[in-house]
């Protein structure tokens, strides 16, 4: 991805070296984790309750590399940032910009207080979307996705949250809490996931036709992302089958699908993932 020297967006709260509290999940490393965790016969409890109260100090080498990942979210944000105020004011709306929060090891949201096992993940109580930067080489290292525009991804895939969000989209999962069926409620949560990720899509198409961001590879490097955290591979990879009235992010095959199709039409109106799914 074409990203070094360009705007990095201001809306960051940085609190890495910060930590406290007690984790509840919530983004998609979150549900990775916990998943593993209870298909491996464990209680998914145990990480999302875990705490980390003290940070390991980095080299300066580390601190580079740290802060350079920083930069790069940084700009993909503000790439998120141009791309969603277009699309709203083409629509005659306002883009309400969320808050990035850099954080290491634990850090406090309005939806409580998480670590680094949830991964990347948005919190809609105070529209702000939580990173920690060790994700960048979980991506790469434990699902086997490397590459700049894979963590761009999951950067515009938690963005996408924030938009459903603030149309009134999660609303449809929210008000379902307690009034269906686990497995119902798994459903919904797949539809608004597979949404996100076709949100990231789009974003990834605007943001080519505004700043030129695309280099050789970048698309399949979002794709082997959004293949390497698909539910069924998951699953199977935990526990060698896989149980779909569990799913709550969609298969490899289907994020794959919906950020493809966000990529390839850019248009809004292909990605009612309620009606389509």
């Amino acid at each position: 991805m074409r990203w070094s020297g360009r705007r990095e967006s201001g809306n960051v709260d940085d609190r890495r070296g910060m930590s406290g509290g007690k984790i509840v999940g919530g983004g998609i490393g979150g549900i990775v984790i916990a998943l593993i965790i209870y298909f491996l016969g464990g209680d998914p409890s145990q990480v999302l309750q875990t705490q980390q109260t003290s940070q390991t100090e980095l080299t300066p080498e580390q601190k580079a590399e740290e802060d350079k990942a920083a930069s790069f979210v940084k700009v993909v944000l503000a790439d998120t940032e141009d791309v969603w105020n277009k699309l709203f004011s083409a629509d005659n709306k306002q883009y309400q910009e969320p808050t990035l929060v850099l954080f290491s090891g634990m850090v406090e949201s309005a939806c409580g207080s998480a670590s680094s096992a949830s991964g990347p993940f948005y919190c809609p109580s105070d529209q702000k979307v939580y990173i920690d930067l060790s994700f960048y080489d979980e991506l790469s290292q434990r699902f086997g996705a490397p590459g700049d525009f894979a963590m761009a991804y999951v950067v515009a895939h938690e963005v996408g949250h924030h938009v459903q969000n603030i149309l009134g989209i999660s609303d449809r999962l929210h008000n379902a809490r307690g009034r269906v069926s686990q497995e119902e409620y798994n459903r919904l949560s797949v539809k608004l996931e597979l949404q996100a990720d076709f949100l990231a899509g789009v974003w990834a198409h605007h943001a080519q036709k505004l700043n030129n961001i695309l280099e050789e590879g970048d698309i399949e490097e979002a794709l082997n992302a959004a293949n390497a955290i698909g539910d069924d591979r998951l699953q199977k990879q935990s526990r060698g089958h896989v149980v779909p009235d569990a799913f709550t992010h969609g298969t490899s095959e289907q994020r794959m699908y919906w950020f493809k199709r966000g990529y390839e039409t850019g248009d809004l109106s292909k990605g009612d993932t309620f009606k389509e799914l």
